[in-house]
Parts: structure tokens; C-alpha cells; sequence
């Protein structure tokens, strides 16, 4: 069996921002993913990647991955089902095969947090959805809301007001939390009456008829109604760490399920680092993630190699 020097789990920018350095260190490197890509290849129009003005998020991904092909990386596209260690190495299964390696890296990312009214599982992917670029086209005209309250939610909207008549932010606190572009941006939004804000207000059931979405019950009423009709509900309300493998083999997690890492991306785990966004930084973006990345890959070359640069 080949042992890798590395094994990086996940196919984000952070997962091939780590290929990428590991590959240029010389070390033999396996990334293992379900798919290229991660969360950034759909989140649209990318603006504060340093250098870059705009590039959409797919495309920057697959830079990144092509810039760390360069390198001689190998790129096996499986999802990761196991972690374990072995003989001072580490064991990653994947779908009844397995790869050793003498370090790993984590760069799993999250998956969508859920509503979890009643309706949203009834109605996904018949108004009910997690991402505007993926499904927003098919909202023309429509009026259309979004629940959250993050710089995320406020981008969704944004891309949503670009093909519905109308869309509803629906928020459970005071005021969104955008970054200052993309709140100028709702602003104007606000001022054409393309966007309207609904705050301190929650979503408590969705409704529909035996094919699509047909409406929402709000806990707190709008213009004296506490249902709000609507043609799709767009929910983006944060993400959850795809974290358990790195659980299984005893590393350190935060409450939020999140690996807890140093400065140099070292895990409590000798031999294990993590990037991105799912780790236990607050400020989670594609160049901090690909920062992280880098130390991951020069601490894992360190251990390997025993030596500094």
C-alpha cells in the first residue's frame, strides 16, 4: 500500500489551498472528495479574494485545483467513511478501499442547518431551497422569501431580487448582519421596494398545496397577518461542521461541533490539522480558510520531515 506523506479530506478552496502547498513542499499528497468545489462553487460572485475584483466561486475552486494538479497531487474523487489510526500513520476508508497516511488535514467545510419547521422537508426542491444561484432562475416574477440574518443571507437575497418581483428577508433579530457592500446593496434594494426586511420575526410552519410552496406562518405578524404568502422560501440560517471523522480519531471539537485548532492548524492530535470552515475561527472566508490551509500543509511537512524550511 502507498503511504502518503498527507491525506487531505475535502475539496473546497481550503482542501486544494493545502494540495496546492503540500504538493509544492514535494510531499505525496492525496485529496480525497465527493466533489470538487465545496460551498464556494455556489456562492456566486466572490469579491474579497485579494488580487481578484470578482470571480465566480466555482472558478476560483477550480483554479486553486488546477494550480495544485501542477504539482503532482492526486485527486481521488470518493467521500471519506472512515478515520483511524495505524501503527503511528492514519487510515482514511473510502467506499470498501482505504489510504495510509502520516498526517491528515481536515478541510471537510459544513453542510446546510435546516429550518426544522414543519413543511420544509415536505416542500424541498418545490419552494423550499438552500441556494439562490442553483435555483433562483426558476423564481421570475415570483415573490420570494429568505430566512437568515447573516452576510450570507443578505448575498442571497441579492441574487434572488435579480429574478423575483419581490423578496422578504425574514429575521429573528434586530438588524442583518452584512458586510458593508452587500448592506449598501440591500439598501438600495430596500429604497426600490424590491427588498423588504421582517425582523425579530420567525418562520414556525411552511404551506403549500400538493405541488409547491404556497406560504409561511410567521410567530409575529406582518400588516396584521401572520401568514405571508410567498412563492419559495430560500433558508439560510449557518452551517453545521462535517467534523465526525475528525472526532473518531479523538480530536478536539468546540460546542459547536467545530475542530479546535492553534495558529500553525495543529489539531490536539499529533500528525492532525484542520483549514476552512471547519475549524473554530470566528471569521470564516475563502482566503482565511486558504491561510489556514497553507499552515496545515507546512505543519504537516514539518512533522513529516522533521525539519523547518
Amino acid at each position: 500500500m502507498t503511504i502518503y506523506d498527507t491525506i487531505i479530506i475535502g475539496g473546497g478552496s481550503s482542501g486544494f489551498s493545502a494540495a496546492m502547498y503540500a504538493g509544492r513542499l514535494n510531499m505525496k499528497t492525496l485529496v480525497l472528495c465527493e466533489g470538487i468545489g465545496g460551498t464556494l462553487a455556489i456562492a456566486g460572485s466572490i469579491e474579497n479574494w485579494p488580487g481578484i475584483k470578482a470571480i465566480d466561486g466555482y472558478d476560483l475552486v477550480e483554479n486553486i485545483h488546477q494550480h495544485a494538479l501542477e504539482y503532482g497531487i492526486t485527486v481521488i474523487e470518493k467521500r471519506a467513511t472512515s478515520c483511524k489510526k495505524k501503527d503511528g500513520n492514519f487510515l482514511v476508508g473510502v467506499e470498501g478501499e482505504s489510504y495510509e497516511g502520516k498526517t491528515i488535514i481536515f478541510a471537510t467545510g459544513t453542510r446546510v442547518r435546516k429550518l426544522g419547521c414543519p413543511g420544509e422537508d415536505q416542500y424541498a426542491n418545490k419552494g423550499v431551497h438552500y441556494c439562490a444561484l442553483c435555483d433562483g432562475p426558476l423564481y421570475k416574477g415570483k415573490i420570494l422569501g429568505v430566512v437568515g440574518g447573516s452576510d450570507s443571507a443578505a448575498k442571497e437575497a441579492l441574487v434572488l431580487s435579480e429574478y423575483a418581483s419581490k423578496v422578504f428577508i425574514i429575521y429573528r433579530g434586530e438588524q442583518i448582519r452584512a458586510e458593508y457592500v452587500n448592506l449598501k446593496r440591500v439598501e438600495k434594494k430596500l429604497k426600490e421596494d424590491k427588498i423588504r426586511i421582517i425582523n425579530f420575526t420567525n418562520v414556525t410552519e411552511i404551506k403549500g398545496d400538493e405541488k409547491k410552496v404556497t406560504s409561511v406562518i410567521l410567530d409575529k405578524a406582518y400588516n396584521d397577518k401572520n401568514e405571508l404568502v410567498l412563492d419559495g422560501l430560500f433558508i439560510e440560517i449557518g452551517h453545521i461542521p462535517l467534523s465526525d471523522l475528525a472526532k473518531d480519531i479523538g480530536v478536539a471539537l468546540d460546542q459547536k461541533g467545530e475542530i479546535v485548532i492553534d495558529r500553525e492548524a495543529k489539531t490536539n492530535v499529533e500528525g492532525v490539522y484542520a483549514a476552512g470552515d471547519v475549524v473554530d475561527t470566528k471569521f470564516k472566508q475563502a482566503i482565511t480558510g486558504a491561510g489556514e490551509a497553507v499552515l496545515a500543509a507546512y505543519s504537516a511537512y514539518t512533522y513529516v520531515s522533521g525539519k523547518e524550511l
